[in-house]
């Protein structure tokens, strides 16, 4: 009895055993598959040629094992990798050559990939996994005939009525994208059917709306270079294309080394694929302008820049693009990549690079990425090719500066951030004397106030002194002043002021740690100047008192002016006064007034003062607006810094209405998760089952809780809509003052502070469009009107259509 134990004892360990070696083995296996599959194309002693035939034979020996595996592997890779999709589309071929079963199976797996994507709105994926389809016609493992059904089912979308136009255009760009691939191809096998295919797509595009083109242009005249929308210039590319008979030079074509075995597969057919129809949950990707800076004759002598409608300008740009997307997380590795371009010896790569990255950064309405990633990208880039690169940046920068007059508003502001990020990281050198024409020009000229900009945008990553010293004499003026403190209650003439003797004995109480309720008993016999104004009786019982507010808010504020730290820890100690005295909307511009009165010169300072006081609540979202649009703020209303206030309000408020969405959200799901919990456990009178509903109780939001959390979100919705409908209605205000008064006077409308008003409605409507497009019907309703100036109306029918 104990031996046939002791033996079964064995016999099991020994079969767990095995099990246990066999499954190690086959994920050795399938992980030296993954990498193998991988790392297939890069640089190896070997030719790709041979490496394709080896990896062809290894994987066709583990199919009966690894099918599955394989399949999903290949898929994900072409698709991540697009660069490398004729390596992968051969490795497909050669494989359906040797096994035309595994070919099918590899058709209807790419299929159903691209299906999933095309329902999940994963844009990019769906279009490389079409670009993947059409490249396998290529390798003769797909029929040509039963690939242009495909594309013309997709281009049957621009057909589509009460669909967006953007839907449209994503099928018809997808079909464009995928035609360098697959052209020589098509037009070979099946002309006439290609060609109805191309008229199909040009109809199409004689008829769509381009309103938004304006809107999205990083300059405003197409001189020197035409400021070209995406689908006009890819298919000004696909034309000049097709007059070279689909021939271009900068896709690799392993697969034309194997033809003899690949034309003697068998080929497949794709089953019907249907887009799916639209939903109104569907976001489609935004219409985008193609940037141009250089062209063939910036560049020195060397290998030519193909031109701006040569197919060969798309694909480099493509890839470069794609590289950046892949790597934008990791600078080095990125810059690295970036002059590792397969394609360099061909081409003026550094130009490429160049404007690749400012197109990235000048991308309407917003950058892929965050604006410090590309200057970050670009320095790497002069890090590793010190002899070429910078010279290349220094001549883009000043075709910019030179093109500054039409630039937009937006990439105005990105061009400061960039220019001064980068000069700080290059101890500030650069040849201003270049630029001395502009210190005659209208200090609101696009140049001279570029520079002023740059300057005070550098003075928060330096100091006053290093400015003053890095600038020429002659540019004195555009010098920003010395960032200090002007506190009233201790200069020439405070005496004469009501609040004087406040402040001092303010000043002493706080030096003596006093509390939040002494502060409030120092500021309590101050008179109420608006009481006073009205002709009554000063009340302590008024909750706005301007002078308790002017006399708080300096005098803590200039207590506290030794650095960010030392401010923040003063309105931390005694936010309670500040709860107190800012009851009111009208009480929170005054602080904000008092703020701007005492740190005017030193914009980072009020920039993140505000910050501070809407996270700690002291002002709202709205009140900011106001006193950004009101009349004592005239002076400073074409500086960045206001904007950049603007901006990082909006932000706060949407980040707080999705914050609670999101609460909103997982709540709900918390709920139905918990009330379908208990059904299911209703039966289950165990002690397991009771701890179990137990947890789930506990866990569990009650209905009031989502109730309220409901109320909430819809407090911080009406909100929200009011703090644009405050935005966008100020912005009418004064623009329709300034043209009737233009009109009236029989003056030119087009002034530099119109320029840069215009710009800055353009700029609210396309940063934040997001959110501004859910509440789109009642601007029109309430404020963009048809009796309003066509020229304010035209850029709130632009913002309109990007996603109409």
């Amino acid at each position: 009895m104990n031996r046939r134990r002791a033996h079964d004892e064995d016999e099991t360990y020994d079969r767990l055993h095995r099990k246990r070696r066999k499954v190690s083995e086959n994920q050795e296996i399938e992980d030296r598959l993954e990498s193998l599959i991988h790392r297939v194309g890069e640089k190896s002693t070997s030719s790709l040629e041979s490496n394709l035939e080896g990896l062809a034979s290894v994987l066709e020996a583990d199919l009966s094992t690894f099918r599955v595996k394989i399949l999903r592997i290949l898929t994900e890779c072409a698709i991540r990798m697009p660069e490398k999709c004729t390596i992968y589309a051969t490795l497909v071929g050669l494989l359906n050559a040797k096994n035309f079963n595994f070919g099918g199976e590899f058709v209807d797996y790419i299929v159903k990939t691209f299906k999933e994507n095309l329902k999940s709105c994963k844009w990019d994926i769906a279009r490389y996994s079409l670009r993947f389809i059409a490249d396998l016609v290529n390798c003769h493992v797909l029929a040509a005939s039963s690939l242009l059904t495909l594309l013309e089912n997709l281009v049957d979308v621009s057909n589509e009525d009460s669909v967006p136009q953007v839907r449209k255009d994503w099928y018809v760009f997808a079909v464009l994208c995928t035609l360098p691939w697959v052209g020589r191809e098509l037009y070979e096998k099946k002309e006439a059917q290609l060609e109805h295919l191309l008229v199909s797509i040009e109809v199409f595009l004689n008829k769509r709306s381009k309103k938004h083109h304006n809107a999205l242009r990083v300059w405003s005249v197409d001189a020197p270079h035409p400021q070209e929308e995406y689908l006009d210039c890819l298919w000004a590319q696909i034309k000049k294309l097709k007059s070279d008979n689909w021939a271009e030079k900068h896709i690799p074509r392993p697969y034309l080394a194997f033809d003899s075995v690949l034309c003697e597969a068998l080929q497949h057919n794709l089953p019907t694929i249907i887009p799916p129809p639209h939903q109104d949950s569907f976001v489609y990707p935004m219409p985008w302008v193609v940037f141009r800076m250089f062209d063939y004759t910036d560049c020195p002598e060397g290998p030519v820049l193909p031109g701006a409608h040569s197919i060969e300008r798309f694909l480099i740009e493509e890839h470069l693009h794609s590289i950046v997307e892949m790597y934008h997380m990791e600078r080095k590795e990125c810059a690295a990549h970036l002059l590792y371009f397969p394609f360099k010896s061909k081409i003026p790569l550094d130009y490429c690079i160049v404007e690749m990255i400012f197109a990235e950064l000048f991308h309407m309405p917003v950058p892929r990425y965050l604006e410090v990633c590309y200057g970050s990208i670009l320095i790497e880039l002069c890090k590793l090719q010190p002899s070429t690169m910078p010279q290349v940046l220094a001549q883009a920068t000043e075709i910019l500066f030179m093109r500054i007059d039409s630039m937009n508003t937006s990439c105005f502001d990105r061009f400061v951030n960039w220019f001064s990020y980068h000069l700080s990281n290059f101890q500030f050198r650069w040849s201003w004397e270049d630029w001395d024409s502009c210190l005659q020009l209208n200090p609101e000229h696009p140049r001279p106030k570029f520079i002023r900009e740059t300057l005070l945008k550098s003075l928060r990553l330096s100091y006053h002194q290093r400015i003053k010293e890095m600038m020429p004499e002659s540019y004195a003026a555009l010098i920003p002043e010395k960032p200090e403190p002007k506190y009233k209650y201790t200069m020439e003439g405070a005496a004469s002021l009501p609040g004087t003797r406040a402040a001092h004995l303010l000043v002493g109480a706080v030096r003596q740690r006093c509390s939040s309720e002494e502060v409030l008993n120092v500021l309590r016999e101050l008179p109420n100047p608006r009481a006073e104004i009205d002709g009554d009786q000063p009340s302590t019982d008024t909750p706005y008192n301007p002078l308790k507010i002017d006399v708080f808010v300096q005098t803590l504020l200039n207590l506290g002016s030794k650095s960010f730290s030392h401010s923040f820890s003063a309105i931390s100690k005694f936010h309670y006064v500040f709860k107190i005295l800012a009851e009111s909307e009208e009480a929170q511009i005054c602080i904000l007034r008092n703020m701007f009165e005492l740190w005017g010169t030193h914009q980072q300072m009020m920039v993140v003062l505000v910050d501070k006081m809407l996270k700690t609540q002291i002002v709202e979202c709205s009140a900011v607006a106001t006193w950004i649009f009101s009349k004592e703020m005239t002076g400073e209303f074409t500086k960045l810094y206001i904007w950049e206030v603007l901006h990082l309000t909006i932000k706060k408020m949407n980040k707080h209405v999705g914050k609670l969405n999101t609460e909103l959200l997982d709540a709900r799901e918390k709920l139905a998760r918990a009330e379908s919990s208990s059904s299911e456990s209703d039966d289950d009178s165990s002690q397991h089952g009771d701890n179990k509903r137990k947890k789930v109780d506990s866990d569990k939001p009650t209905e009031e809780m989502v109730e309220r959390m409901e109320e909430r979100l819809e407090g911080a919705h009406v909100d929200q809509k009011r703090l644009f409908l405050i935005i966008f209605q100020r912005f009418i205000m004064i623009l329709s003052e300034h043209l009737v008064r233009c009109d009236t006077d029989g003056l030119d409308y087009g002034s530099y502070w119109y320029k840069w008003t215009i710009g800055r409605l353009q700029q609210v409507f396309l940063t934040h469009h997001e959110q501004v497009q859910k509440y789109s019907s009642t601007l029109e309703t309430l404020l963009f009107t048809q009796d309003l100036d066509p020229h304010i109306l035209d850029v709130f029918h632009q913002f309109v259509s990007l996603r109409s």
